[in-house]
């Protein structure tokens, strides 16, 4: 099968869950024996047409067309500025190329990630080159609780209702698009998956990053990965802390992230005295060492409130660590982490309640040898659960039914 796979990050571009996910699904689908086509952003220095670890990549270089906004794109995207300058280009010169590479050797299927692609496959689905696949890893109606860009909204609304079929990253995410008008014959749920040779307990850096940040030898180390933004938890896990530091005082919190809401994050540390036993690494980091700050940890805390996936919390299991994870709203952690029962791998807490988050945190700090036993058994479920070659097949198997 010849795939036109439509992606705004792939390495080294890779700043979220969307970049790991592209990564991983283009390395399966080569294994699996498809032929795949990869179309994402050029960042101003990087080849055009390339073949990378056996796939084609096209990285279109775009150019600056914002002068012709005005009275054409509406106010809010204008103050995207450049951003929505290369998106929009990107997603166009993707489009052209797809067109031009299908009459010379037709695609079987195109695959749009997301809705940073979607203006793309909207483009595609008018000329009815091949049957497309939409891959919805979040909605902005909750990413930006409730608002958002109307027309992000649309992108994503019209791109379900033409796809011909749409994948999405978890049950829960699955049962919101329905209750938003998509066809549940056409929705499907495939969950993510893990590297667990990548991500392993006994993965290298854990003891260099606790000597950067000067922790001692016996303090126990909690550990947040995410955007500093509500949807993800972290002010009411800074509310908790106070507790957590009262009762555990080697307890130590890193915040590994950047965000809207770091100045605000900031200022509460300070304001609550907890300024000694935070340390917030406030940028972007890449993948080896997102995986030494979780080599360094005791346990990981993702108190989110909408995460449809939530690919942090499966790089923590599969590295071991307990997990105390956000389980109320659209939250996928509830179908990744055990939180009871003899399988039980991590904690389920409610992400608005500073007094939840820290109780489940201390249900960690209290008995660390329950805890490290939590983390072995959230490595088994991983790796039984969670491998991307079965993530991948089971989407080719959604490809092919569509394609025909």
């Amino acid at each position: 099968m010849r795939i036109a796979f439509l992606t705004w990050e792939y390495p080294p571009n890779v700043v979220g869950g969307l970049g790991v996910y592209s990564q991983y699904a283009v390395r399966e689908l080569l294994a699996l024996g498809q032929d795949v086509v990869v179309f994402t952003p050029n960042h101003g220095d990087q080849p055009e047409d390339a073949v990378e670890n056996g796939a084609r990549v096209l990285r279109p270089r775009v150019y600056d067309v914002s002068g012709s906004f005005p009275n054409v794109i509406d106010d809010q995207l204008q103050q995207w500025g450049g951003f929505f300058n290369d998106l929009y280009l990107s997603n166009l010169l993707w489009a052209g190329r797809v067109l031009e590479m299908h009459a010379e050797e037709p695609f079987d299927l195109i695959a749009v990630q997301d809705w940073l692609s979607a203006p793309a496959g909207l483009a595609l689905a008018r000329h009815e080159l091949a049957p497309i696949v939409f891959h919805v890893h979040s909605a902005e109606w909750g990413r930006m609780g409730g608002g958002g860009s109307p027309t992000v909204t649309f992108w994503e609304m019209e791109l379900g209702r033409q796809a011909d079929a749409v994948i999405t990253v978890s049950n829960a995410m699955r049962d919101d698009l329905l209750e938003h008008g998509f066809d549940p014959a056409r929705t499907n749920a495939v969950w993510n998956g893990i590297d667990p040779v990548r991500y392993h307990p006994d993965a290298p850096g854990g003891e260099r990053v606790r000597r950067k940040y000067g922790f001692a030898a016996d303090d126990l180390v909690a550990l947040f990965v995410g955007r500093l933004t509500d949807v993800k938890g972290v002010l009411p896990l800074i509310e908790a802390w106070p507790n957590i530091a009262s009762i555990f005082p080697e307890a130590r919190l890193v915040i590994l992230g950047s965000g809207e809401l770091q100045g605000l994050v900031e200022d509460r540390v300070m304001s609550l005295g907890i300024d000694a036993s935070v340390v917030m690494r406030n940028e972007f980091v890449d993948e080896d060492e997102r995986i030494a700050h979780y080599a360094a940890s005791d346990l990981c805390v993702f108190p989110s409130l909408y995460e449809p996936f939530g690919i942090v919390s499966l790089e923590a299991m599969s590295m071991g660590k307990p997990v105390v994870v956000g389980a109320r709203g659209l939250v996928g952690f509830r179908e990744q982490v055990i939180a009871d029962g003899p399988e039980q791998c991590g904690v389920h807490v409610d992400g608005n309640s500073a007094e939840d988050i820290a109780w489940g945190i201390a249900q960690c700090l209290q008995n660390p040898a329950r805890a490290a036993g939590w983390g072995k058994r959230g490595r088994k479920h991983a790796m039984e659960k969670f491998t991307w070659e079965a993530v991948m097949a089971q989407t080719l198997g959604i490809y092919e039914r569509v394609s025909g």
